[in-house]
């Protein structure tokens, strides 16, 4: 199915999907839909087994992005107290994760109605990160669970990957439509930020947003999801080919991944 096409099925129930913080700034989701609960990610087990208790959900399937154990700690005690759940990954990361009961490649496609998911390749944080992507999460539009990949207002710091690899992941999720939530691995926001301030002083619809986003964590409270459009219009690791962002940066008619590259350097030293 391309990334730009998206099914909706009025008369289907949405997904319910619970934000679960756990470590210092991690985020795991709950994911409720026809197939039952899922689990993105496992940082710890202790806050995702309160929140499921909480509801009085039992998981169906871990699902886990990428080798780093800030993502799957978790999984050993999680599984001991759910010993049915499927713990699933990607494959070509599995000799550096728990044990898989279910080794995903991208193109994967799993789950019914809004719960159909499809895997996506998004490497560069990784190179064997995942992404996992429902189409149908709501009337509304898609949800993105990107991990450490895409993340609001931000991408992952490039561990593995080269910066055209990451600048090549980047580009297909811009092609996932306006209107898709996007719920990244980490609460990076505020920082992300104030760096794409930096990047873009002049611009607007940038200024705007950090003023939400300083009072929403000002309260405590979490600044994910987030829609793809407006990260499109905000997020400078989504902008590396516009003119206007290259402008800002002092690299007009500049290839679109050196712009990247630069911005994401400089965002490492920021």
């Amino acid at each position: 199915m391309p990334l730009d096409t998206v099914r909706h099925d009025k008369d289907a129930d949405p997904l319910e999907i619970v934000t679960v913080p756990c470590l210092s700034d991690n985020y795991a989701y709950l994911i409720k839909g026809p197939d039952g609960v899922a689990v993105v990610d496992a940082p710890e087990a202790a806050p995702l087994i309160n929140a499921l208790d909480t509801r009085g959900w039992k998981p169906e399937a871990l699902m886990i992005t990428h080798h780093h154990p800030d993502h799957h700690g978790g999984t050993k005690d999680l599984r001991a107290r759910f010993p049915s759940m499927v713990v699933m990954g990607p494959k070509a990361e599995a000799d550096r994760l728990p044990t898989l009961d279910l080794a995903l490649e991208p193109g994967f496609e799993g789950g019914s109605g809004t719960g159909r998911f499809h895997v996506l390749q998004v490497p560069g944080h990784t190179l064997g990160h995942i992404a996992y992507y429902y189409p149908d999460a709501s009337t509304e539009g898609g949800a993105l669970f990107s991990a450490d990949s895409l993340m609001v207002m931000g991408c992952g710091r490039l561990f593995e990957g080269t910066p055209a690899q990451m600048w090549d992941t980047l580009q297909r999720l811009m092609t996932l439509p306006d209107d898709t939530l996007v719920y990244p691995g980490h609460e990076y926001t505020q920082s992300n930020t104030r760096f794409a301030l930096e990047v873009e002083p002049d611009n607007a619809d940038l200024v705007a947003r950090a003023a939400v986003i300083d009072a929403l964590r000002a309260e405590g409270r979490p600044t994910v999801p987030a829609k793809l459009g407006l990260e499109k219009a905000t997020n400078p690791f989504l902008r590396a080919h516009l003119d206007t962002l290259k402008n800002a940066v002092g690299m007009a008619k500049r290839e679109d991944a050196e712009v990247f590259a630069h911005i994401r350097a400089w965002k490492d030293r920021f």
